[in-house]
């Protein structure tokens, strides 16, 4: 950080939980940077993952005056509580959101949230799986629905949301590819006898088991020829650093919505 410049504050919502932890770590280390208090289920002090204080989404608003950014990692629910209880609080700050199995009621929460404050959104904070997302799109247009569409996707066992919210993202960029509806094409899995795969369909899998961090596989499978496109995520500081990268970029943007193709210029 060059001489007399004002490190960047961030609360840090979530701060308990895995991404958490692994975000608290990667902030007390990185030059520049400062995390101002964390955000949880219950109030804390002095933790284990290095805030100085936790506190509730009711009662964090003096904390949230001192940041820049608040970065989310927690659940829908936490993120609904944080946003409508300390929404003036949060007027001009920038919220990075991760947290994933949001639904309906949470978009309209950021979307409210986006009027006053720049918010991002991003399933995957990973540079990697944002370039895949981008090659997954792209080979959509160009081959259509001459080839049938898989994502697989394998996560460790506590995650409670399937398919993941990157997977679902990856389906999203190759149904915009074929310029057609996600919902119209969606299929979760199939078991007993579905019969004969329709054309255009987008099909999902999801793994659970043991400590796996996060691999996604896009099949794009013709009747002679197959293209696998897929990201193996190997420690989630992998996460933490593209979500800290969102934040600095974020940091003083007009109020609205951004993605991380806008922090990386994928257009």
């Amino acid at each position: 950080m060059p001489p007399g410049a004002e490190p960047l504050r961030i609360v840090l919502s979530g701060a308990t939980g895995r991404m958490g932890t692994v975000l608290a770590e990667l902030i007390h280390q990185e030059d520049g940077l400062e995390l101002v208090a964390g955000i949880g289920r219950v109030p804390e002090r002095g933790c284990d993952v290095g805030c100085p204080v936790v506190e509730t989404p009711e009662t964090a608003g003096s904390w949230i005056r001192q940041a820049d950014v608040v970065v989310d990692f927690s659940s829908p629910e936490l993120l609904a509580r944080l946003v409508e209880g300390q929404g003036a609080e949060l007027a001009g700050k920038a919220l990075v959101v991760g947290t994933t199995g949001l639904g309906g009621e949470g978009e309209r929460v950021l979307a409210h949230a986006a009027q006053r404050s720049p918010v991002l959104l991003a399933a995957n904070f990973s540079v990697g799986v944002n370039l895949l997302l981008a090659l997954a799109e792209r080979a959509a247009a160009v081959l259509g629905d001459d080839v049938d569409a898989e994502v697989v996707e394998a996560h460790h066992r506590r995650k409670a949301d399937a398919p993941s919210g990157t997977a679902l993202a990856l389906g999203e960029a190759l149904a915009r590819g074929r310029g057609v509806s996600l919902a119209d094409v969606r299929v979760d899995g199939r078991s007993g006898h579905p019969g004969a795969r329709p054309r255009g369909e987008i099909g999902f899998h999801a793994v659970r088991g043991g400590d796996i961090v996060g691999e996604h596989r896009v099949m794009l499978v013709g009747d002679r020829e197959r293209i696998e496109l897929g990201h193996v995520a190997q420690d989630r500081a992998l996460f933490a650093e593209g979500a800290l990268r969102a934040a600095r970029w974020l940091a003083g943007k007009p109020a609205g919505r951004y993605t991380m193709r806008d922090v990386l210029g994928l257009g």
